[in-house]
């Protein structure tokens, strides 16, 4: 069917507030041209991407397949435009239907009438063409069709999530005042919870009611689809839907669930004062399936001791009078919530979320965070906490400090507690993972638009040119404050820091000395290898922090293997191959600075002269003229150059295709080409995507402290098919 393959405009909706992290949600499953509206995300896709969305999705309501966009000038255009629709391509005379109809206006002024008028379109189309009339079914139809009358402009669409995605079916029964499991999802996301479960933090919901915080965690801990238990989507009587597609799309969904879950090691535990709820809580974790992964207890609040665990997240909703008894007694409830967190959960983060913020302010708690998201049509905030001290102490303890000598101004204190923050959230991976050079800030706050790495006890700052819009003495002043918040932030802790304004270079420039009077270099290790960096001499370090998981993966791609490194810079990609067992190597650049840096990296290491080559020639020409072959090719050209050096100029969006043809004339049979490039706005030639089998593999090669700038490098795996035509 075309739609398999063929790119379709598609729609979800959710609830207000959740546009952005919906967006992110629909990237990552591989939805492009993403555009965002009022409790809405717009978006193109195949047909597996919208099955994915149905199935993968934690905070849509509903996946929708716009058929007819149309101008409503009178009552009879409903109608007649809406008859036109082809509906014996999407249902037959023997599915029942249900009509959603949105919104009125002076043509159509009750909802139902409207409803009434699309079924009728329906309903007259099916019976000219296939002699029968489908059944109206509003409950439980097999098709579901809705129509969004807004401003005068009504959108017909077909809903293939059926009924709201909120509804995972695994809950059989509630509390008084249950949160909505996309709703969960979404607070869980905001407060960081993606992060603490995947550095092996706990959590724990004190008041977990019928345990949606609990569930909703553990699927998202354990990679499992929200929808895996449900029974129906809009799309199973829908005539283009793909079985096969489907079929599959669901068979790697377990997969993944199954793996998940034998990974799963996070301390996952439910505590609620309501023994009688906890009856239904259990049920709902066992339809869930996770009842050997969460624990679930019956204890009040003011019974609470230190946490198991040394690090996680504490997350709760607690009753805030709305609904549950007046605020004044709900008051002592929230000063013992404040109590427990301040003395059992020091190092732990908290997040409260409450649709009362005079009772919010009896935790005695500073919030890190803030966030704005209605439960219903209830306004609430999420308040997340990364200090648990109590704020009457803070402010008792500022007070009797004296004031320094030059305080920081308003703007360099937010940069500083930027740094300050973002350290805090890095810290447990850094130590998980041994690294000790990272990227701390990358143009974080727009206003202040530099790149602040760690090599280890350095820091070294790249301030990113103004644009022209920027008046000069702004700019100045601008990297005056990002100096000061820097000097703050290094204290004591660190040996130096190194200031750089980072400008597009032309040719040689971009090996060109910036200090031509001292020059200090330093030792780091990454992994098992060492690396000479530079701090002082040049723009760039001699190391990109950004490609480090792309050296570890080619560690794992050549062992026992030859590798060929195309503008191999100083060579870290080819120590750590070999390093981790390449058998050979020979690795091309242009620039004698960069192969005599790359051969101090090889010396550093040990590495064998005669299995582990440097070469200074133009890789375009060398490409063209000799005749090796290898198992593993790396390929990272620069965006752009015009070198006095090179033949020709070279543009990474222009001439990608011709380099790859010729990289892979010196691929082995079953070989692999690693191709990267730091081009943001690159796209892939589509001839090349079918010439070579192509999969891009940029979000599983983006660490921690790069996940915030995504478009920071390009990473695709190339291999040849086995035949083309």
């Amino acid at each position: 069917m075309p739609l398999k393959t063929d790119v379709t405009a598609w729609l979800a909706t959710c609830p207000k507030g959740m546009e952005q992290l919906l967006a992110d949600e629909l990237q990552a499953i591989g939805a492009t041209e993403i555009k965002q509206t009022v409790a809405a995300v717009h978006f193109h896709g195949i047909l597996e991407v919208a099955y994915k969305a149905c199935l993968w999705s934690r905070l849509a309501n509903r996946i929708l397949m716009p058929l007819l966009s149309f101008k409503l000038d009178s009552t009879d255009d409903l109608y007649t435009q809406a008859v036109e629709i082809p509906w014996e391509e999407h249902l037959s005379a023997d599915n029942s239907i249900a009509i959603d109809f949105i919104g009125t206006s002076k043509h159509i002024d009750n909802s139902m009438y409207g409803a009434q008028l699309l079924k009728d379109a329906v309903v007259d189309r099916i019976r000219r063409i296939a002699g029968g009339r489908p059944n109206v079914d509003a409950k439980s139809p097999d098709i579901r069709i809705q129509a969004r009358h807004h401003k005068g402009q009504v959108v017909v669409s077909l809903d293939i999530s059926g009924d709201s995605l909120h509804r995972r079916g695994y809950r059989t029964g509630q509390g008084s005042a249950p949160l909505k499991e996309n709703l969960a999802a979404a607070l869980l996301m905001r407060a960081g919870w993606s992060d603490i479960a995947k550095q092996g933090g706990a959590l724990i919901d004190p008041m977990c009611g019928s345990g949606t915080f609990l569930i909703e965690a553990a699927m998202i801990a354990a990679d499992i689809a929200p929808s895996i238990n449900r029974q129906y989507f809009g799309f199973n009587h829908w005539l283009q839907h793909d079985e096969e597609l489907w079929d599959s799309v669901v068979k790697d969904a377990h997969t993944r669930r199954d793996v998940g879950l034998e990974g799963l090691e996070n301390d996952i535990r439910g505590y609620d004062g309501n023994s009688r709820l906890l009856e239904v809580t259990v049920a709902n974790i066992e339809n869930a399936g996770l009842d050997e992964h969460i624990r679930i207890a019956h204890k009040p609040l003011d019974q609470f001791g230190k946490a198991t665990a040394d690090n996680g997240l504490l997350i709760t909703n607690p009753p805030y009078g709305a609904r549950m008894g007046e605020e004044e007694q709900l008051v002592p409830l929230y000063q013992k919530l404040g109590t427990v967190l301040q003395k059992n959960f020091i190092q732990w983060r908290a997040a409260v979320y409450t649709g009362n913020l005079d009772l919010a302010r009896q935790l005695d708690l500073s919030p890190t965070k803030q966030y704005s998201l209605f439960n219903g049509s209830i306004p609430c905030k999420l308040l997340v906490f990364d200090n648990m001290q109590s704020k009457s102490e803070q402010i008792a303890e500022r007070l009797s400090k004296p004031a320094p000598v030059q305080p920081l101004t308003e703007e360099a204190t937010m940069l500083f507690n930027r740094l300050q923050k973002n350290q805090r959230r890095l810290k447990g991976w850094l130590k998980k993972s041994s690294i000790s050079c990272y990227r701390l800030y990358d143009a974080d706050i727009p206003e202040y638009s530099a790149a602040i790495d760690i090599y280890e006890q350095r820091i070294y700052v790249q301030e990113y040119a103004a644009p022209n819009t920027i008046e000069e003495r702004v700019a100045k002043q601008r990297f005056e404050t990002i100096k000061r918040a820097v000097k703050e932030f290094a204290g004591d802790r660190f040996k130096k820091v190194y200031y750089k304004e980072r400008r597009r270079q032309k040719g040689d420039a971009q090996y060109q000395r910036l200090n031509e009077e001292t020059s200090e270099s330093i030792i780091v290790k990454e992994g098992g290898a060492r690396f000479e960096v530079n701090l002082s001499d040049y723009l760039d370090t001699g190391l990109f922090l950004d490609h480090r998981p792309v050296r570890s993966m080619l560690g794992d791609l050549c062992k026992g293997k030859s590798l060929l490194n195309l503008f191999c810079y100083t060579a870290s990609a080819t120590v750590q191959a070999a390093l981790a067992g390449a058998k050979s190597s020979l690795s091309i650049d242009m620039s004698n600075t960069y192969l005599d840096w790359a051969q101090r990296n090889f010396d550093l290491n040990s590495l064998s002269p005669t299995k582990h080559q440097l070469l200074r020639a133009d890789c375009l020409k060398w490409l063209e003229e000799d005749s090796q072959t290898f198992d593993v090719i790396f390929l990272d050209p620069p965006t752009f150059s015009n070198s006095k050096k090179m033949e020709t100029v070279l543009d990474v969006q222009r001439d990608h295709p011709e380099l790859i043809r010729q990289a892979m004339t010196k691929l082995n049979p079953e070989g692999i080409l690693v191709f990267s490039n730091n081009f943001r706005k690159f796209k892939l030639d589509e001839l090349t995507s079918r010439q070579f089998n192509c999969e891009n593999i940029t979000t599983q090669t983006l660490d921690m402290d790069f996940e915030r700038n995504p478009r920071i490098h390009n990473v695709w795996l190339i291999n040849k098919r086995s035949s083309f035509g």
